[in-house]
């Protein structure tokens, strides 16, 4: 496949009802802000064109953390009715968003505290300088999070079900995946458990 230049949105997923958590994860503090505000700040501090962010569960508590960025020109929030479903909703919802316009989608999940814009950038131009479809960070030799995806995939995103995300796409389709090594300081930790949290507190001074 050839992948087409232009317009790169980021979707941050962030509908979940944190169910092993026991709480809303979105909502806990790390390094003085709540875990959505960094990725929120993280997405729109990047080189991506935009950022649509997925809400469900506590949609209108998780707007009033963003308030001070609800007016940002590249931010744009949507809502998914049919978060219990699982991530593929919230997916298919924040891609109706852009599929118009943009050619790229860069899938963030807003449970991982040491994303940053650096990191962002990183994998968007290992991605883009590739020629390939599929872009991944690669941590230790594996495959994790962010990834990205260009508009051939877009129909395949559509399709999926239940709570998964794109990761049999980039397991059908191995020749073409890019995968962008990270920074050695990066940890892929992402906020399932209190366990996780507690881990992330020590890793992330205030």
């Amino acid at each position: 496949m050839t992948q087409p230049r232009g317009k790169i949105a980021g979707l941050v997923l962030a509908a979940g009802r944190s169910s092993r958590m026991g709480k809303t994860k979105q909502l806990l503090r790390i390094g003085g802000k709540t875990v959505l505000e960094r990725i929120v700040e993280a997405a729109l501090g990047s080189n991506l064109h935009e950022v649509v962010l997925v809400l469900g569960y506590q949609a209108g508590v998780l707007r009033g953390v963003l308030s001070p960025m609800l007016s940002h020109a590249r931010l744009r929030i949507v809502e998914n009715i049919h978060y219990e479903e699982g991530m593929s909703t919230s997916i298919r919802v924040g891609l109706g968003a852009v599929e118009d316009h943009a050619e790229h989608v860069m899938i963030l999940l807003a449970d991982m505290p040491h994303v940053n814009s650096h990191l962002i950038n990183h994998l968007l131009a290992g991605y883009l300088a590739s020629g390939k479809t599929l872009g991944a960070v690669s941590v230790k030799g594996r495959r994790s999070l962010p990834v990205i995806l260009g508009r051939a995939w877009y129909r395949a995103l559509h399709d999926l079900q239940g709570d998964v995300g794109a990761r049999a796409l980039f397991a059908a389709f191995t020749d073409e995946v890019c995968l962008v090594d990270a920074p050695p300081t990066y940890d892929d930790l992402d906020l399932d458990t209190p366990e996780d949290y507690r881990k992330a507190l020590l890793e992330i001074p205030e």
